[in-house]
């Protein structure tokens, strides 16, 4: 008879092999204090005990009955099968024999931190979360500040039910999970009642610097760091010495933390002496970065590391980590070859005093002197030069050749799908987005350094580890550093891009065409004119050549690739900017929703013009003989409104064949929910994501308010399902769909989940290119071997 598994484990006796039995995060805090690392001390609640309870109170023959007759595409359907399973598990007793074991546990913690009702965390660990191939992380639930035995048990309880949650549900029938191969265990930790809490990285996050650890830190809970509402004392430490190179104590104004008359954590203004005051010591400090190196040491990789220390413990055994995870962007960098050696350390040469935060939203480090612009087209922009630095409040088309000749950006507005973030990414450009009051604390003149890969502008010039060899190398991408073979994929990996110049700098990574080709750049900064008004001044040929050779240079340096350009997609306002727009152009009170995309191409105030963009492709492709240039209709609402640009297109001697595709942008839900009649006039459909996002949600895609309280999200379950039926919609009349949003690019788990679904392309900015074909070659090795499992059980049951 083989040993019963045991309810409980302590954390201690945990290691990553344990991960069937204490769930990913329950294994991983094992591995932690192996390595000789404190946590907060703690018990994992078994999956042994969530299946004891499944098999005692019946419930699991009655949840795998509502399970197997669901269909998860069902909204309604699966929200009520989730309701009741959810409701039978709570209402269940828990089983006399768990419930006594949870509770004793919960006893001797409190006799080990000497506290007689500690407040606790109850933490979900599925069995599946937090593995290398799992995206499970975040679909459960996890309570603070739990008091009481009995309180422990229901939220244990609570957590167990938290698997069948509808987006649970739908996630696991997605990727062909078996719900009883699933458990749920639930780890038990005394809360951290944070002095002071921040955060650690075993490499430094802005230069990659592998010599040295940069702790972050300020008073009460961590939330105050990792949200980004205060700027943290910030030590930088040497890996060998120990010494603290650099270090900067900063004004922590607000401090976050528990309330116990509340219930609550509460946000409390400090004085000015507290504020002022370093939230760590230098020993506390040294302490911290022996527990960094450990982790690295361990896990044999670059960490970023959450901590915390007790102020109800007695020092020095008042330090907790309370999570680590892998390092993801300097790490992937090295290992493919990208990172250079760096000196120890990161010396300030002068200055260093940080003038504003902000959304780190392309990566790079640049100095310069600032420029404060409001206006892109008054006295101060002609006064900007190559190398400045831009600092405005936001930015539209109008601002692109200031930012072609900016070394960084910084604005007061916008998010990571903003204008400035967007243009910047593609153009390479170091750029900080959403700081609220730049415009304020910069003034024009200022020697400033903006590191964009953390998101902070310093005064004067600050040396942030560049070595002599990135200076010698230059900012192009060398073919020699992408000759190592990279994964061939079934799903076509394409490159945004905007400015036809850029093109030189990207040429070697391993993409197989452009999905995006924005005109709007050529429009901007090649032409500069409204094409109403050149037609009206008889210079439309200029127009026609203008364009001709911006898209020519991008797709004569990636022949026989293909290049998807799509036509012109301004709104009235940024068409106004253009010279001589004012004249043609409506003022409409929101131009996100007006006269944009098709609606312009079919109106007769603008229809010539339209023909102007269709004789520049043509020639593109018949006089320049680049048959590798197709086209993309954008914003895109009827079907006879498509019909009535086919037909211009045709006038113009451009029609479809099989050398010339013609796809139209998904960004409105209409053409989601008429795909099956959008798929007979047109070869193939790209996903706007941002634009989907926006309307299918009705969020406006600009807001930070809305951003920050989570609306804005491409990964909720509308958004993902608009997406499968256009692919199911799509595929079943033999077109194809690729995606050119900024989803991709910044959620790996969208990738997933677009691969799952059969997505023919997925088209990222090019710093996403390299990651995100390695991603996909992974995803779909992983989806081969799940069929080839279920073709050798079928086989087997076949032999048997």
């Amino acid at each position: 008879m083989s040993e019963q598994r045991p309810l409980i484990i302590w954390i201690e006796n945990l290691r990553a092999k344990d991960v069937d039995l204490a769930g990913g995060k329950g294994a991983n805090l094992g591995e932690l204090v192996s390595a000789g690392v404190p946590v907060p001390p703690g018990f994992v609640v078994t999956t042994e005990a969530y299946w004891r309870f499944m098999k005692v109170t019946g419930l699991w023959e009655k949840i795998k009955n509502i399970l197997d007759g669901i269909n998860v595409e069902d909204t309604k359907a699966l929200d009520e099968a989730s309701r009741k399973i959810r409701e039978m598990i709570l209402k269940a007793e828990v089983p006399e024999e768990i419930a006594k074991a949870i509770k004793n546990s919960y006893r001797e913690l409190a006799k080990r931190v000497g506290v007689e009702e500690p407040l606790v965390a109850v933490r979900s660990s599925a069995s599946a979360e937090d593995l290398p191939e799992a995206s499970f992380a975040g679909q459960q639930d996890t309570f603070l500040n739990v008091k009481g035995e009995d309180a422990v048990v229901e939220k244990v309880k609570a957590c167990w039910a938290s698997l069948f949650t509808a987006r649970a549900i739908f996630y696991r029938a997605q990727q062909g999970i078996d719900d009883s191969k699933v458990g749920m265990a639930v780890v038990v930790q005394k809360m951290v009642n944070s002095r002071s809490a921040g955060v650690m990285f075993t490499i430094h996050p802005a230069t990659g610097d592998p010599n040295v650890i940069v702790i972050e830190s300020s008073w009460g809970l961590g939330e105050a760091v990792v949200g980004g509402k205060v700027t943290p004392d910030e030590f930088i430490i040497d890996k060998k010495t120990l010494e603290i190179v650099e270090k900067k104590i900063n004004p922590k104004n607000i401090m976050i933390t528990y309330d116990p008359e509340r219930g609550e954590n509460v946000v409390i203004e400090l004085p000015k002496e507290k504020a002022l005051a370093p939230s760590l010591s230098d020993e506390e400090a040294k302490i911290l970065a022996k527990y960094g190196i450990k982790i690295e040491q361990h896990y044999g990789n670059p960490m970023d590391i959450e901590w915390a220390i007790d102020k109800d413990i007695k020092p020095p055994n008042n330090i907790f980590i309370v999570q680590a995870r892998h390092e993801t962007v300097w790490s992937r960098k090295m290992k493919e070859g990208k990172v250079e050696e760096k000196e120890s350390g990161t010396e300030a040469v002068e200055g260093g005093r940080i003038l504003v935060r902000g959304l780190p939203a392309s990566p790079g480090v640049a100095t310069g002197v600032a420029r404060v612009i409001l206006d892109p087209h008054g006295p101060e922009a002609q006064q900007f030069q190559k190398g400045d630095i831009l600092v405005t409040k936001m930015t539209d088309p109008d601002w692109v050749p200031l930012m072609k000749k900016a070394a960084a950006i910084v604005t007061d507005e916008g998010g990571m799908t903003s204008h400035a973030a967007i243009v910047s990414r593609e153009l390479g450009i170091p750029a900080i987005v959403g700081t609220g009051n730049a415009t304020q604390v910069i003034k024009t003149g200022m020697l400033i350094t903006v590191d964009a890969s953390r998101g902070v502008v310093y005064e004067g010039k600050v040396e942030i580890g560049k070595s002599k060899k990135e200076e010698e190398k230059g900012t192009g991408v060398s073919a020699e550093a992408l000759r190592e073979l990279y994964p061939v994929t079934a799903t076509k990996i394409y490159m945004n891009l905007g400015e036809p110049d850029v093109i030189d700098k990207y040429v070697d990574l391993p993409f197989d065409g452009i999905g995006l080709m924005r005109i709007e750049f050529i429009l901007t900064d090649w032409i500069g004119y409204h094409p109403v008004y050149l037609l009206e001044t008889g210079k439309a040929d200029f127009f026609v050549q203008r364009l001709a050779e911006g898209i020519a240079k991008v797709a004569s340096a990636i022949y026989p690739r293909p290049v998807v350009v799509r036509f012109s997609d301004f709104k009235t306002n940024e068409y106004r900017g253009l010279r001589g727009g004012e004249k043609y152009e409506p003022e409409e009170r929101n131009p996100m929703l007006g006269w944009r995309g098709v609606s312009r191409y079919i109106h007769p105030a603008y229809e010539k013009a339209f023909r102007l963009e269709v004789r520049a492709i043509k020639k593109v492709r018949d006089e320049m003989g680049l048959k590798n240039v197709w086209v993309m209709l954008p914003f895109v609402r009827t079907t006879w409104e498509v019909e009535r640009v086919l037909n211009i297109m045709a006038e113009e001697g451009l029609e479809r064949n099989k050398d010339f595709k013609v796809w139209i942008m998904a960004e409105i839900p209409s053409v989601v929910l008429l795909a099956d009649e959008f798929a007979k006039l047109v070869d193939g459909f790209s996903i706007g994501s941002n634009d989907l996002t926006q309307l299918v949600l009705g969020v406006d895609r600009d807001s930070q308010l809305l951003a920050g309280m989570g609306y804005f999200d491409e990964r909720d379950p509308a958004v993902l399902k608009a997406i499968k039926m256009l692919i199911e919609a799509a595929h079943r009349h033999g077109r194809t769909v690729s995606i050119c949003g900024q989803a991709p690019s910044v959620y790996p788990e969208i990738v997933e989940f677009l691969v799952a679904n059969g997505i023919d392309s997925i088209s990222v900015n090019p710093d996403a290119v390299i990651p995100t074909r390695r991603l996909v070659a992974s995803i779909e090795k992983k989806i081969m071997l799940r069929r080839l499992e279920t073709i050798e059980k079928m086989l087997r049951s076949l032999n048997t």
